[in-house]
């Protein structure tokens, strides 16, 4: 017996019974992003290597430790594409989208991060993207983090998720303060732990976003990024919370926040929840002002978030009541006797086209008729329709009440779009 195939670890199916749910959310956020005026970009889920490593940055964990890199036949280095927004300003360089223009694009797709597999942390993923370019205000920052608060409110988890803020100031200012941070922790550098000693000397803003207790007590006496801020950065930051404040929109303002990504730069931002135990950010994002340049475009404000559909999709699962399993089918059409198969599928597609919005089943692979009856009932139909020898000779159809209380009767053809019309609302 041949050795069963199993899926790789870390990368899942998505059964028949699961997609509902990702169909819900997929499209709350596509009609969101409609009525905000965004439009769809599509890119390649592999893009050359050198593009995550100038965005991403050197040292971060993504580019360490967890991309699926490998050399093509022609030699050349290729990412599975980790995370979305460096590929989305790529191609909007490559293809004129940005310099000197305002562009809202949202994209959705799968990521791949080689990490511990976890509860909703997994190695091929799935993310939601939001990028904007060519807006330097806090106003457009303010309005994405306003239309995250409008998806969770359509998704009925808002008291379940907590926006926190923080800016990371420019790079000058964020340099100087790097410069102070590394000096305050050299002097505990036996107490970090291996990750904190590693990042000290290469990535020391990510020692602020440790999760170990006695790292996060050192931090206590650390100096403080806002410190260093000129008086721009701290008017834009000013100029965010008032807007989201007028909103509504309460936050907290969390001066360890600072991403996994180097290229961030002013407003950061993340809404996290207490719901998913140790995974409890949903959604994060901010500025990246200089990242078009980086990527040799000409400089081009811009700002972004992006959500793990996962964890969007576990955080439903766990808030929302378990809802019945939708019918596959809202008529099916059993068939008996010699010459009714054609004149089944004949009948099936005319329903379609008249009832388009509609779930058309034909029974298919034979059995008696009470055996269709039962894989129509168990399909969810409201109604089957019979076609037997004696229908299909004369014109006729025979229509059967699944649901409810309605007699079985028996019509023409010709009038049965009118029959039906007459119960689609009950369908």
């Amino acid at each position: 017996m041949a050795k069963k195939i199993q899926a790789i670890r870390g990368m899942n199916d998505c059964l028949p019974e699961q997609t509902p749910i990702w169909q819900q959310a997929e499209q709350a956020l596509r009609q969101l992003m409609a009525s905000y005026g965004y439009s769809e970009m599509r890119m390649p889920i592999m893009e050359s290597t050198g593009l995550f490593r100038r965005a991403i940055g050197e040292v971060t964990d993504v580019v360490e430790k967890e991309m699926y890199t490998f050399d093509d036949r022609n030699g050349e280095s290729m990412t599975l594409r980790p995370e979305g927004t460096a590929g989305c300003v790529r191609a909007g360089i490559e293809h004129g989208l940005l310099y000197n223009q305002e562009r809202r694009m949202w994209y959705m797709g799968p990521m791949f991060r080689y990490e511990r597999p976890q509860k909703g942390r997994y190695r091929q993923f799935h993310q939601f993207g939001l990028e904007v370019f060519g807006l330097h205000g806090p106003d457009i920052d303010a309005e994405v983090i306003m239309l995250t608060a409008r998806l969770w409110q359509q998704l009925g988890v808002s008291e379940h998720l907590v926006l926190q803020l923080n800016s990371l100031g420019q790079p000058d200012e964020r340099a100087a303060y790097r410069q102070a941070l590394v000096s305050y922790l050299e002097q505990y550098f036996e107490q970090l732990d291996e990750d904190s000693q590693r990042r000290l000397h290469t990535n020391p803003l990510r020692v602020l976003d440790s999760k170990n207790p006695q790292v996060q007590a050192l931090l206590t006496d650390a100096p403080v990024l806002s410190d260093y801020f000129g008086q721009a950065t701290h008017a834009h930051f000013k100029g965010l919370t008032d807007l989201l404040t007028a909103a509504g929109i309460t936050f907290e303002i969390n001066p360890r926040l600072v991403r996994g990504l180097d290229y961030y730069n002013l407003t950061v931002f993340e809404w996290v929840t207490d719901s998913l135990g140790a995974q409890g950010t949903v959604c994060g994002g901010g500025r990246y002002d200089g990242l078009v340049e980086q990527l040799g475009g000409q400089a081009t404000p811009a700002v972004g978030f992006a959500m793990g559909m996962e964890r969007l999709v576990l955080l439903l699962e766990t808030l929302q009541a378990p809802s019945s399993e939708p019918a596959l089918a809202d008529i099916y059409i059993a068939i008996m006797g010699e010459g009714t198969q054609a004149a089944g599928f004949a009948l099936a597609e005319q329903l379609r086209d008249h009832f388009p919005t509609l779930k058309v089943l034909s029974h298919c692979g034979g059995g008696n008729f009470k055996k269709q009856l039962k894989r129509a009932d168990k399909s969810g139909a409201s109604i089957a329709l019979i076609l037997g020898e004696d229908e299909v000779a004369h014109s006729q159809v025979t229509i059967k009440y699944l649901r409810g209380q309605a007699e079985q009767q028996t019509v023409a053809l010709d009038q049965l779009i009118a029959q039906l019309t007459g119960d689609i609302s009950g369908l």
